[in-house]
């Protein structure tokens, strides 16, 4: 957690409003670091179903590992979050760890293992000692109120600057229904299926598979959609949970993706994600731009995607970003190198809405002082067209300054 929280946080934080059915509590275990709180446990209702999705990572973690194991029985009554260590690349001792802050967690609640899910964020590599969690949950567990919502974000944080929370109202049927959501995540950030920890808590009476198909088509334009240092965690988690709580009070219990009355909901579940995908992205470590990348004219959705991740990856341009200088010609490289297709004579490239470079050439108008004023901005938006197609995708990113390295070269230290 840094002490200097990002030029680019959001200046409106919300108030975040209870869910039926969900509580929550926050605890100092002494995980890692000294003096902050490092552990939450969210407590649901009977009744409450679960979706989630994974890192795509060769080399998962043990709660990742815990979850998709977990993940098809759709019910869960216990979530149980760590900061500070990963518990990735851990062997065998990582699978008991897990297990048995399961089985903690488990009787602290009064509850099945089965319904208990598990993340951890951190250092890779180093053995979790989950005898720390001894006490501590049952001690939660008591504790555990509806509220305290940004208080369980900051408890998730690493080298995140400020607690990412978002929340949206909706109404289900005639029923007015509730989305709450925390997310962390400021370095190793190329989400591939999920960000690095993200928990959507909803009270609407939703079934497992239709929380699954609103996750799963969700991430794609939302967490999926950003990119820090193109680093795909080991213990990417996104997880959602229904209580149906919201039933009580005439909410229509959803059980097929396709009910035309989880319309309006889905836009909103999708609004919450793509809140806080942005803020992930507003927090990348050292950031002082948000960067959007938007490339239009493509072969398809799928290739303007590709091009849009080489150029929101590319030192060269994040660095240059960090400049201030609009140096197209990095530009011009990320598309050359994604593998897709282009062609150089008919590409434009534009900088916050100044046009640097058309059919293949600097734009004849260009303005060397205008841009470079431009580049002030703290939110750039780098525009290509390539003039193949229909195909368009927007991504976000940050620049990369010298603060990100001195976050990484000490971050075991």
């Amino acid at each position: 957690m840094s002490a200097s929280v990002s030029p680019l946080a959001p200046t409106d934080v919300p108030e975040m409003p209870a869910i039926a059915g969900v509580k929550l509590a926050t605890a100092a275990a002494g995980i890692r670091y000294k003096g902050r709180t490092d552990v939450l446990l969210a407590v649901m209702d009977k009744g409450t179903t679960v979706a989630g999705v994974f890192t795509k990572s060769k080399c998962p973690s043990a709660p990742v590992e815990w979850c998709r194991a977990k993940l098809s029985r759709g019910q869960a009554r216990a979530l149980v979050v760590n900061s500070g260590n990963a518990n990735a690349f851990t062997g065998k001792t990582g699978k008991q760890s897990t297990a048995l802050t399961a089985q903690t967690a488990a009787k602290a609640v009064g509850c099945s293992t089965g319904d208990v899910f598990l993340a951890s964020t951190g250092v890779i590599g180093e053995p979790l000692d989950a005898t720390k969690f001894d006490g501590v949950l049952a001690t939660l567990a008591e504790a555990a109120t509806p509220d305290h919502w940004t208080d369980a974000a900051k408890a998730i944080m690493t080298t995140d600057t400020f607690p990412k929370v978002a929340t949206a109202t909706v109404k289900l049927g005639k029923a007015k229904v509730t989305i709450n959501g925390m997310a962390k995540g400021a370095g190793m950030i190329m989400p591939d299926m999920a960000t690095m920890l993200s928990f959507v808590f909803t009270d609407a009476p939703l079934s497992s598979a239709v929380l699954q198909s609103l996750l799963k088509s969700g991430v794609e334009d939302t967490f999926n959609a950003i990119t820090i240092d193109s680093d795909t965690s080991t213990s990417d988690t996104l997880l959602a949970f229904a209580t149906g709580t919201a039933a009580a009070g005439g909410a229509p219990k959803i059980s097929r993706a396709s009910d035309p009355r989880l319309k309006a909901f889905a836009k909103a579940f999708h609004g919450v994600l793509a809140n806080l995908a942005e803020q992930v992205a507003r927090d990348g470590e050292g950031a002082r731009k948000l960067v959007e990348v938007i490339v239009e004219g493509a072969t398809t959705k799928n290739s303007a995607r590709k091009i849009a991740m080489s150029i929101a990856n590319s030192p060269l341009v994040k660095t240059a970003i960090a400049g201030e200088d609009a140096n197209w010609g990095r530009v011009v490289m990320a598309v050359g190198k994604a593998g897709e297709p282009a062609n150089r004579d008919k590409l434009s490239i534009s900088f916050n809405g100044i046009r640097v470079a058309k059919s293949g050439a600097r734009d004849p108008s260009y303005n060397e002082a205008e841009v470079s004023e431009a580049m002030k901005n703290p939110k750039i938006q780098i525009k290509v067209a390539l003039g193949l197609g229909k195909g368009r995708d927007r991504v976000l990113t940050c620049d990369l300054t010298k603060e990100y390295v001195a976050i990484n070269g000490d971050y075991r230290s």
